[in-house]
């Protein structure tokens, strides 16, 4: 169900497509969902529903409308007409992102024989949610909402989550007899529990042992607090892994990140997308990674960019350098700091060490790139691509305007601009000759 507005979210944009670990809430909702294996999946949306209908585009999802808010019983109503009899329905919640598919296996599993599971969870402060009512046997019989509890209801600390896994038949025999004589004037899921009761339905619970995997986000600050308790785990798991992390608690994963042996994490790194990292890489301070393969033994430093580029063996990297979309680095392989590469590919052993752009380049094995050298592989309208073969030398403050083709061994003198084809071990020289005026004063001020 994501049909809310999240008023206390205080934002535009539909409050289960707000982010966590750099994946919507309902996203992460989706993918719990999908794990059981085969399913269809039904979303009820309502406050900006094209816009979750975009995001949401896969072949598996089907959406309905709920145009008027009329509580959650009234939002499964919504799905029910596309929902097979034969079907078990596991009612989920865009705004409760942390719930695993293994929780939700168990619960699924406890629905055998017809009957109704509900997943709970002990609350030490209790208000606001609904209390999970027992009999005398301690079999769960009715859930009763906070604001219709008595006061010795609510002195029960077993609450309900509002996850339920139950027969579709039997589902949608309940919710056509929900009534709205509660405080609220709103059709309540929670009710199917006592008609479930009263038809003689066995009711069986399962409870949560960690309630931040049931809980739901209203507002900012629990968003951050379930961003927090998100990370941990991820970090805590590449501890037991074998990662070495200066500090678990600076470290944002945003993604997937899978480490080889005896990488070391340095504070304030940044996953974001698909990464993966090869043994013994060494990543420094303030470092972000988008969507990038690092190869073993690589080092990459203080205050780095990479996105979207591959990266192998031995390479280094920074402090201080941006590889954009579409780099390749080779064995061995060095960019320095203030260097900036894109879609370009830097052959096995070469050096791009400062204040330098590389752009739609191929660099051959053992190129040496001096200081504020730049590739021009932009006129205004059309890129070029420049074609660098091994061995070559460039000077310092050299431009290099593509389309170019620097020959084998070939060396570029410091300050040349290039705008021809330079052949295999030739020096080439492009600059102004350089005039010494004798006696030349100074001007000074008047």
């Amino acid at each position: 169900m994501a049909a809310g507005k999240g008023t206390r979210m205080y934002s535009d944009t539909p409050k289960v497509l707000h982010r966590i670990g750099g994946r919507s809430m309902l996203g992460h909702v989706v993918d719990s969902a999908r794990a059981l294996g085969s399913t269809r999946i039904h979303l009820v949306v309502g406050f900006e529903g094209d816009r979750i209908r975009a995001a949401f585009t896969e072949d598996d999802l089907h959406c309905v409308n709920q145009d008027q808010q009329l509580g959650t019983g009234h939002a499964v109503m919504q799905a029910m007409p596309a929902i097979n009899d034969d079907s078990v329905v596991l009612v989920l919640y865009g705004d409760v992102p942390l719930i695993r598919s293994e929780t939700l296996n168990e619960l699924v599993q406890r629905t055998a024989g017809d009957a109704l599971a509900v997943l709970t969870l002990i609350s030490p402060d209790p208000t606001g949610l609904g209390r999970i009512i027992r009999d005398a046997q301690g079999e769960p019989v009715a859930i009763v909402e906070d604001k219709d509890a008595n006061a010795e209801q609510k002195q029960i600390k077993e609450t309900n989550s509002g996850i339920l896994a139950v027969s579709a038949r039997m589902l949608r025999q309940w919710i056509s007899r929900l009534q709205t004589n509660n405080a609220q004037g709103e059709y309540y899921l929670t009710d199917v529990i006592a008609l479930a009761v009263a038809e003689g339905t066995r009711v069986t619970t399962l409870t949560v042992e960690d309630p931040m995997e049931v809980q739901g986000v209203n507002n900012r600050l629990q968003l951050a607090e379930l961003e927090r308790h998100y990370q941990n785990a991820r970090t805590r798991q590449l501890l037991l892994q074998g990662v070495t992390l200066a500090d678990p608690a600076r470290v944002d994963i945003r993604g997937s990140l899978t480490c080889g042996r005896d990488v070391e994490i340095d504070i304030n790194v940044i996953f974001e997308g698909e990464v993966v990292l090869g043994d013994r890489v060494r990543i420094g301070p303030n470092v972000v990674l988008r969507n990038t393969q690092v190869g073993d033994d690589t080092e990459i430093l203080a205050n780095s960019h990479i996105e979207e580029s591959s990266v192998r063996a031995k390479c280094s990297i920074g402090p201080f350098a941006r590889l954009r979309p579409g780099t390749e680095l080779d064995n061995g392989a060095k960019v320095g700091n203030f260097v900036e590469i894109k879609k370009s590919v830097v052959g096995p052993g070469s050096k791009v060490n400062h204040l330098s752009y590389i752009g739609d380049a191929t660099l051959g094995k053992n190129v040496n790139v001096g200081a504020g050298t730049i590739t021009c592989n932009y006129d205004g309208v059309n890129k070029f691509r420049t074609e660098i073969a091994d061995g070559v030398f460039i000077g310092s403050n050299s431009s290099i305007v593509a389309p170019a083709k620097l020959g084998e061994n070939a060396t570029i003198g410091a300050g040349s601009v290039i705008t021809r084809e330079v052949p295999d071990a030739n020096l080439a020289v492009a600059r102004g000759r350089q005039s010494n005026i004798e006696g030349w004063k100074r001007p000074t001020k008047k």
